[in-house]
């Protein structure tokens, strides 16, 4: 078996280099045939995403990958070799469980990589590039990953301020499904924000923005209503939660506007979450009854504390990796003996038949039955004992106990005193 694992991340490579290595799906399934076709009878499931370009194969050397990956992407060899790392046997195997529990990811325990990993092997599966040991592979893979999901805290809590502030939402809105949610700006983190809200099932989510076609843009993906700044007054009172995230220099909440909110709500218990710096929401409104008002400094120490429990669960998940990657590696290691039992068997069945078939010739013949029966027993037994009398024999003259207390012990002896 010659099972490799070799590619580069984020770790390990620029964006740039990341960039000329990655592999589109209109590639792939060219890719993946260029691969098989490397050996004969070799296997291949390619992984790239924005972080990692991977390549899994099975009866194929590194060499022979480096130098195809040069000339599949015409990129210059030197930096590639700079920044690629290779695995090997089970080494790969952990490398892979590894990657797909999210104990390589940018993001430590990130849940994406697992359906990028999904898509990459049904990818390969379609196009013929697996055989039994790689699709035994992932196969297993896929189960270790639930696993470790389920029994460890890797990906139990928030490690992003966007979904830092989803969660707080959550624990203070039990039905946050049924919850007004206004969002202020129209920048990555609150796009990251309208993400995790329409995954946690809300529906309700008004985008307030400085330019209104910016906040059009983004409603169209998640059907809310946009809105402008100016416009936030009017609808503040409707929000239960409010996530707020601007360039503005100056505090787009006031205490008033706030206060005007809850006394319109009577005193409906609202949160605010200000993921802003400089902050988009005036220290004071938090001195203001029914109001929850969290800082970006707030949602950072719940971020940390998550990180290191993540941290913590991600010991818990290396040793489930560790332990998985051993175990499949002494199942190919089996395939192997599967391999040597059925030639052993055809070989003894077949000098069993050639024997035989002389032996019911010579009595069709008219020969005395006893004495054919008694040499076809002779000569089968003296056909089946040759091989392993000659390698115990081979064995003690070279000293080599060890071997021979092997062989003795598969032929069943008691061993000699």
């Amino acid at each position: 078996m010659s099972l490799v694992a070799l590619g580069i991340n984020h770790k390990t490579a620029s964006v740039e280099l990341r960039e000329q290595i990655a592999f589109s799906p209109d590639q792939m399934v060219e890719a993946l045939q260029q691969l098989k076709a490397l050996n004969n009878g070799s296997e291949a499931v390619v992984v790239s995403t924005c972080n990692r370009t991977e390549l899994y194969c099975n009866g194929m050397q590194a060499q022979q990958l480096i130098d195809w990956l040069v000339t599949f992407h015409q990129v210059e060899r030197s930096a590639l070799e700079e920044s690629i790392y290779l695995h090997q046997d089970v080494a790969a195997v952990n490398h892979l469980m590894r990657v797909s529990c999210g104990l390589d990811s940018l993001v430590l325990g990130e849940p994406q990589i697992l359906g990028q990993i999904k898509q990459a092997y049904g990818t390969a599966k379609a196009s013929g590039s697996l055989a039994l040991t790689l699709d035994k592979l992932f196969q297993r893979t896929f189960s270790v990953a639930k696993r470790v999901r389920t029994d460890t805290n890797i990906g139990a809590n928030a490690v992003s301020v966007a979904f830092a502030a989803v969660s707080l939402a959550k624990q203070i809105f039990a039905e946050l499904v049924q919850t007004n949610v206004l969002l202020i700006g129209a920048g990555e983190t609150i796009e990251l924000v309208a993400k995790h809200l329409m995954e946690a099932g809300v529906t309700n989510i008004t985008i307030a923005n400085r330019t209104l076609a910016r906040a059009e843009s983004m409603t169209q993906d998640i059907g809310g209503t946009a809105i402008t700044l100016a416009q936030i007054p009017e609808h503040l009172a409707e929000a239960d939660v409010v996530i707020s995230s601007t360039a503005s220099t100056l505090p787009i909440l006031g205490k008033g506007m706030v206060e005007s909110a809850i006394s319109t709500r009577r005193h409906r218990p609202m949160l605010l979450v200000d993921i802003a710096v400089p902050r988009d929401i005036e220290a004071q409104v938090g001195e203001l009854d029914d109001v929850y008002l969290y800082t970006v400094d707030d949602l950072q120490g719940i971020v940390e504390q998550n990180m290191a429990s993540r941290r913590a669960a991600a010991d818990e998940a290396e040793l489930i990796a560790t332990e998985q990657a051993q175990e499949f590696i002494a199942w190919t290691r089996s395939l192997k003996s599967i391999d040597y039992i059925k030639q052993y068997r055809e070989q003894s069945f077949a000098s069993k038949d050639e024997l035989l078939d002389k032996a019911l010739q010579k009595i069709s013949q008219g020969a005395d039955a006893e004495k054919v029966m008694v040499e076809l027993a002779n000569k089968l037994t003296n056909k089946l004992i040759h091989c392993p009398t000659r390698a115990m024999s081979s064995a003690s003259h070279a000293g080599e106990h060890d071997k021979l207390a092997v062989i003795s012990n598969a032929l069943g002896l008691n061993g000699v005193q």
